[in-house]
């Protein structure tokens, strides 16, 4: 169901849920969004998140390049409450792009001069009661490795479904458990050091099919993470506890799939039912693993689903697909309930954990309203925005001053930063940001042309 978003007011929006019966709310009370937050002690000024969106703008060595430190002082400057730094790996060969960050000791002191100069903008903008919760995510890309821009494959199990979107065949080779046990290590050593950098948290990423997140669902693999439910969750609770006890004033937070939306023998949250059928939810080892981490120290769960690798559209509804895409198969609304739907749930469950939302950014100017609704209803704590943040880095400061977002300014859906990642490039905003991300675009495209 190919459905663009052309909706002039909220009146318009809501009809078209009643219609479609998607159960969708919107406030245009939107003083909840302004309220502050405690998290262990740290204060979060408000209740809009920049979700995790890599520009894969480092420098050659992997630190943080210019236009990382554009794109932070940016938001930091646009006044969300909680800034969740983008994916940075933990070791080269884990990288999905060569310009991919990565945090290592050569790279701190430049993670370093990032964290403070975001907290410096955001308090000269705003004074010193106002300083961004800044939150690191840490990751190892597994079988969407491509460091040096082929790809290059890092698995945890074999998967009929996602051996082919990677082109690999049952002869390729599984990542041991020793291999296993060093990239654990790498994760530690990068939290240790995102905490020596003056970050607030880290997260221990685990979404997206990405390493982690594979293993949840490995089923079909050997060996001590593998297998059992107790295996399979072994490698990210063992992490978690390792912190805890090497940086114990480091506040945990993870990005967590809560459902693959994939009917596979090595999929997580999804019912291990008939063969061939859609995936159907089954929140019953997520929220055991939730149970489990809370009591190891988590502290803040942001929610996600699926992967942009294989199913787009319900990691994050769009208007046109990427080159070579698909037709989106549902309604956006729908996509963007089941988000709100999955962290509800998970807010329901655990009703004193902060819980972030996503899904915000097709809804374009009404996104605040949407948040406002779920954060007063109690459907999350607080509200995630991705791509509104690459095309509108000052959305968050337009709502709590003006109360309205300007919808010239707001994300088109447009796929086009998703198509730069595709092709390995640094990604941006090209419609909202087009003084410098149109020409990248257009060199990118010349490019994968001529391969």
């Amino acid at each position: 169901m190919s459905v663009k978003f052309n909706y002039k007011t909220l009146e318009d929006i809501k009809k078209d849920c009643l219609q479609n019966n998607i159960n969708i709310s919107f406030s245009e009370d939107l003083s909840v969004l302004s309220k502050n937050l405690e998290i262990n002690g740290r204060m979060v000024p408000n209740r809009f998140v920049i979700q995790p969106m890599e520009g894969f703008d480092s420098n050659d060595h992997g630190a943080p390049g210019e236009l990382t430190f554009r794109r932070y002082k940016r938001y930091a400057r646009g006044g969300a409450g909680l800034i969740w730094f983008e994916a940075t790996a933990v070791q080269a060969d884990g990288r999905t792009n060569p310009h991919q960050v990565i945090l290592n000791k050569k790279t701190e002191s430049s993670f370093s001069e990032l964290v403070k100069i975001t907290k410096e903008t955001a308090r000269g903008e705003f004074g010193d009661n106002h300083e961004p919760f800044c939150v690191l995510q840490i990751t190892h890309s597994g079988r969407f490795s491509q460091s040096d821009g082929f790809r290059k494959p890092l698995i945890v199990v074999h998967d009929p479904v996602f051996d082919k979107v990677v082109g690999i065949d049952e002869s390729y080779s599984v990542l041991t458990d020793k291999e296993l046990n060093q990239i654990q290590n790498n994760f530690v050593e990068a939290a240790k050091l995102a905490y020596i950098a003056g970050f607030d948290a880290v997260d221990v990423k685990s979404c997206h099919k990405y390493l982690i997140s594979e293993l949840l669902g490995a089923r079909n693999r050997s060996g001590k993470y593998g297998g059992s439910y107790e295996n399979r969750t072994r490698f990210l609770k063992e992490i978690i506890e390792r912190i805890r006890e090497e940086a114990p004033e480091l506040i945990i937070g993870v990005r967590l799939n809560i459902f693959d939306a994939v009917n596979t023998e090595n999929s997580w949250g999804v019912n291990q039912g008939v063969k061939g059928e859609a995936a159907k939810v089954d929140l019953t080892e997520p929220k055991r693993l939730v149970k489990e981490l809370q009591e190891l120290g988590l502290a803040i769960l942001n929610t996600s689903a699926s992967t942009p690798y294989y199913h787009s559209h319900i990691t994050r509804p769009y208007n046109q697909p990427v080159n070579k895409g698909y037709e989106q198969p549902e309604h956006p609304l729908k996509g963007i309930e089941r988000l709100f739907m999955l962290a509800e749930d998970m807010q329901q469950e655990f009703p004193k954990l902060p819980v972030v939302g996503s899904g915000y950014s097709w809804l374009k100017q009404f996104g605040g309203a949407a948040a406002a609704a779920n954060i007063m209803a109690g459907r999350h704590t607080l509200a995630g925005f991705g791509r509104q943040a690459f095309a509108y880095p000052y959305f968050a400061r337009d709502l709590m001053e003006k109360g309205k977002l300007d919808p010239k300014k707001c994300c088109t859906a447009c796929s086009k930063c998703s198509q730069l990642m595709i092709w390995g490039s640094k990604t941006g905003c090209v419609v909202r940001d087009a003084d410098l991300y149109a020409n990248v675009y257009k060199e990118a495209s010349a490019v994968s042309k001529n391969r």
